[in-house]
């Protein structure tokens, strides 16, 4: 196995943590989740879909950006 160096682990493990955000918000924006809140209901005049996916989205982006600056 290759030996590698103490300044390429934590961009490896960067990567490794941005990989598994990719696959976290894939799942959850993907069908089983999304069907869970596809109902009339409203939260503060905005349907509960929309704002499910709103606050994913914006997870998403506080979380990858948290992770790229850090």
């Amino acid at each position: 196995m290759p030996s590698i160096s103490p300044q390429e682990r934590p961009e490896q493990r960067r990567g490794q943590r941005l990989l598994f955000l990719t696959v976290l918000f894939g799942v959850l924006l993907n069908f089983p989740l999304l069907a869970v809140f596809d109902h009339d209901g409203r939260v503060g005049g905005i349907p509960v879909l929309y704002l499910y996916v709103l606050l994913a989205w914006v997870a998403l982006v506080a979380a990858t950006g948290w992770l790229v600056r850090k």
